[in-house]
């Protein structure tokens, strides 16, 4: 929370808009194409709203901070290019379209900031103001985002953690402990470096029929050692390392006590808030981190809605916060929200109909089990919608901490699918307009005239 505190004590700093050009330096705008999707985008974005938006998360004394367009549009390419906080903080020295979308007007040789700002930004924003990126990228589309029919469906976003095993966690505890002891100065019984490195090769295969007696005990010879340790240095602390490490020794008490049939289990120390959800998949039964929901378009297919959710709840009840979300987002309240039989059980949130595919009703006619067919044909529409969201927006591992992490990085996601989306659609304008002058060519013959007026004559 004093992390937190400190940051909010700066005030917004300013970009200069009219740099002094010296002769050395190499303004954008005279190299680069300005008809470019990024540079075309960059003028649909209001920059002076973004400001203004997020400004109320700084104070008015204090030291200035970066600039809030520089901060956001780096931070809006990195999910639409998949890309880490260091990798686009490199990268942006190499393109002048990502500078010139990022607010500079002449060619930066240096980097812009150190990629940590990225965190405390994100922590200074939170989930409110990764929501207010999301809007902006949905207001882009106007009346397209405001369809009377949405998709809704939920997937799993895997935190950053190893595939959770009982011998893998053990050995994590005593990895802890003794770190924690050396930063301490307190002096272990024993620390069992090399006695661990051999039981965790004897507990491999442990399905093996000739290996299973020797792993086993493996594991429970790994598990008594974990559970010496942390009582060990528990007995050593002092009341102030007591009270410093409190939480992690509840989280180590706990892993060592959980058994396999046990709700609320710890899959991780670092990440406590993980969460085992079965998704019916074969390849994949289980995945470990946060369930998130989407809610997109039926016919344009833009996301107009993206929330992550703790403790792994029952898809039905998550619908009433995605409707709210997509209010704020797109300004106006849906009609009809198409589920999977996942939802089954809710028909109407707020007077807003919900439909699964369930078997027709007795007397229904053709039309109306066509109409519904059809619907239903939709509703997947939404999962491909999702793979690019994972594989190309940041949202197959999730690298940020937390709940808020998951939260914000859900959101981010959204919002670099639909900026690719309009990025896109920018690109194919430009494509239709280079088309429909080929075409007039081959009829028309083109006479400019003062190097503005374009005067069309029949050959």
């Amino acid at each position: 929370m004093s992390i937190l505190v400190i940051k909010l004590a700066d005030m917004v700093g300013k970009q200069d808009n009219t740099p002094q050009l010296s002769i050395f330096d190499t303004p954008l705008e005279k190299f680069i194409n300005l008809e470019h999707e990024l540079c075309v985008l960059s003028r649909q974005i209001d920059w002076d709203k973004v400001e203004a938006d997020f400004s109320v998360y700084y104070s008015d004394f204090g030291r200035p901070s970066l600039p809030i367009r520089k901060v956001v549009g780096l931070l809006l390419l990195k999910h639409i290019y998949n890309l880490s906080d260091e990798a686009i903080i490199d990268r942006w020295i190499e393109n002048p379209y990502w500078q010139y979308f990022s607010g500079e007007k002449v060619f930066q040789t240096e980097k812009p900031f150190d990629p940590t700002e990225f965190i405390h930004f994100r922590k200074r924003i939170g989930e409110e103001g990764a929501e207010k990126l999301l809007k902006i990228s949905v207001q882009l589309f106007g009346k397209e985002a405001q369809e009377k029919e949405v998709l809704i469906d939920s997937t799993v976003q895997e935190k950053n953690i190893t595939y959770p095993t009982d011998a893998k966690l053990h050995k994590r505890i005593i990895e802890k402990v003794n770190t924690i002891a050396k930063l301490e100065g307190i002096v272990l019984r024993q620390t069992y470096t090399r006695t661990l490195k051999q039981l965790m090769i004897d507990q491999r295969f442990h399905s093996h029929p000739k290996r299973r007696k020797k792993a086993k005990a493996a594991l429970r010879k790994i598990k008594t050692i974990a559970g010496r340790q942390v009582r060990d240095i528990e007995r050593q602390f002092n009341p102030t390392q007591k009270l410093k490490y409190k939480e992690l020794l509840i989280i180590l008490n706990k892993i060592l006590t959980q058994k396999k049939g046990d709700k609320n289990k710890i899959y991780s120390i670092h990440e406590p808030e993980v969460n085992c959800i079965a998704k019916g998949k074969e390849a994949k039964k289980f995945e470990f981190g946060n369930k998130s929901g989407i809610v997109l378009t039926k016919t344009t297919k833009i996301v107009v809605g993206a929330i992550a959710f703790e403790n792994n709840p029952y898809d039905g009840h998550t619908l009433e916060d995605h409707l709210k979300q997509t209010e704020y987002l797109t300004g106006s309240i849906p009609k009809v929200g198409i589920v999977d039989r996942g939802y089954r059980g809710k028909k109407n949130i707020n007077g807003i109909e919900i439909i699964s595919p369930t078997v027709p009703k007795k007397g229904a006619t053709q039309y109306e089990k066509q109409k519904a067919r059809k619907r239903f044909r939709a509703r997947a529409g939404i999962e491909p919608v999702i793979g690019h969201m994972k594989h190309d927006h940041r949202m197959l591992r999730n690298y940020l901490k937390g709940v808020n992490g998951d939260k914000i990085n859900t959101i981010l996601a959204g919002t670099g699918f639909n900026l690719k989306k309009m990025l896109n659609k920018i690109k194919e304008q430009v494509l239709f307009d280079l088309f429909r002058i080929l075409y007039l060519e081959k009829y028309y013959s083109l006479k400019t005239i003062n190097s503005q007026r374009i005067v069309l004559f029949q050959v």
